[in-house]
């Protein structure tokens, strides 16, 4: 299994080369070369499997022997062991054929945790492999970051660099970053939004001269493609417990980078058969307009209750884009050098393809206090702002209720105490058992300019592994 860029012009990468390398070369995103393809009759014979074992048939043509596939079987056993649910992604129903899929089970709460639970275990193991130290930097609109910080707290070989908008996540998710006090666990609270944090990652990773010699970075946000490989396996999971092969589902999946929605795709080209893919967003609905009215222009962005879905720019939709233009990464390039200017179309061909695929719902905040207000009167369900806007688009777009519809729950409520108030709660959502004292525990991060050569000079100083 090779794996090529979205821009056409770097090298192809074996798998642990492209898990190691993040962004490519020449500015685009790594994919691979072919996808495979399961027939109904292997995805039904994978029905009695328990998560983990669906997630090595899922995961493994992937990695194609490059890990011996008992070292692969203890990589993705050591990711789900501290998911506190033995289901790891249980589904709960609040409607007619109406499913919500707990993606919060994990550590930190978040749907992240599938992903980079396994990307932690797996850096480790090929960093110790290969006698190699790296640098992980990130840049997070909430949740990314303490997932990242989880899966990596504990590697001998590396040092990692979360930049989050300074007091523009929640409490809660800021603190799940800034109490881990490991030396190698290294906190930035960027003056600036969560575009500006990816930015500088970006630019980070295209002039790495600021690191110490032999070092590199790695990326842990959705540009790697080992967290969009994991996160096609929970919709295997899902429609495999409502009735799949046989019968088709649908998903409903909060977006912001379109990495989650991505790999559903990704799911339905390898042969799950999915009805719908809808795509949900909060204020910030460049995805929404871009499917919408051909709009995928930058607009201010909004400081919503949903803060994870801050994101005016979707890394992720460059994938998307990449095979909605049969897979012709000069087009992708010029695409991605017309967005510069801030504004960008699509031909009318990707656009009809793009309609056909996916459909697209937005929603503001009072409408989404709305809903978690609704919900929680009629199912004493509580949704986090998040997973409320994938409900409320699930309702809104939904073609036939014969379809399961399966809506993404990407969070825990009691990471968003403040939607859940501006719901009617009258007491805050509880904090799991093992975070109880989450807000007791001593905090850590340093406040920076948003200003590249700053945060450069604040890494190169701090690096400890």
């Amino acid at each position: 299994m090779k794996y090529i860029s979205t821009r056409g012009d770097a090298p192809a990468l074996s798998f642990e080369d492209v898990v190691l390398t993040g962004l490519a070369n020449d500015g685009g995103l790594y994919l691979p070369e072919t996808l495979p393809k399961f027939s109904a009759e292997e995805i039904a014979s994978w029905r009695g499997l328990d998560y983990r074992e669906l997630a090595f048939k899922i995961i493994s043509p992937f990695v194609d022997g490059e890990i011996p596939d008992a070292d692969l079987k203890k990589l993705i056993e050591s990711a789900y062991s501290k998911f506190r649910h033995d289901a790891i992604a249980p589904l709960v129903q609040t409607g007619h054929n109406e499913f919500i899929l707990e993606l919060f089970q994990g550590p930190t709460l978040a749907f992240k945790d599938f992903a980079l639970q396994f990307l932690g275990h797996l850096f480790d193991y090929v960093l110790k492999k290969r006698n190699q130290k790296v640098v992980v930097m990130g840049a997070t609109s909430g949740d990314t970051g303490s997932a990242a910080i989880e899966g990596c707290r504990d590697c001998e070989n590396i040092d990692i660099f979360i930049l989050h908008p300074n007091k523009r996540v929640s409490d809660v998710q800021r603190r799940q970053m800034t109490t881990v006090l490991t030396d190698n666990v290294h906190n930035i609270a960027l003056e600036g939004n969560f575009d500006d944090c990816q930015n500088m990652v970006k630019a980070s990773f295209a002039d790495q001269s600021f690191l110490p010699d032999g070092r590199q970075l790695v990326a842990v946000n959705s540009i790697n493609w080992a967290r969009i490989m994991a996160q096609i396996v929970y919709y295997f999971y899902a429609g495999l417990a409502l009735g799949s092969p046989a019968r088709p589902v649908s998903f409903s999946v909060p977006t912001g980078n379109f990495g989650d929605i991505f790999a559903g795709y990704l799911a339905k080209q390898m042969g799950l058969p999915i009805d719908q893919l809808i795509i949900a967003t909060n204020s910030n609905d460049i995805l929404h307009r871009c499917i919408s009215n051909n709009d995928h222009s930058k607009q201010p962005l909004v400081h919503s209750i949903s803060p994870s879905m801050d994101i005016m720019v979707s890394s992720n939709f460059e994938r998307m884009l990449f095979d909605l233009y049969d897979r012709d990464g000069a087009a992708i390039k010029q695409l991605m050098e017309d967005f510069k200017s801030g504004e960008m179309s699509l031909a009318e061909g990707p656009l009809s393809k793009a309609r056909e695929l996916f459909s697209s719902y937005r929603l503001d905040d009072k409408e989404t206090v709305d809903v978690i207000r609704e919900v929680f009167e009629n199912t004493e369900y509580l949704l986090d702002p998040h997973t409320a806007i994938g409900v409320q688009a699930a309702r809104k777009q939904r073609k036939s209720k014969d379809v399961p519809m399966v809506c993404l729950a990407t969070a825990h409520p009691a990471k968003f105490p403040e939607a859940v108030r501006q719901a009617g709660q009258a007491a805050d959502p509880a904090l799991p058992l093992h975070m109880r004292d989450l807000f007791d525990r001593e905090e850590r991060y340093t406040v920076l300019e948003n200003d590249l050569a700053k945060v450069h000079a604040h890494m190169a100083a701090n690096i400890n592994a």
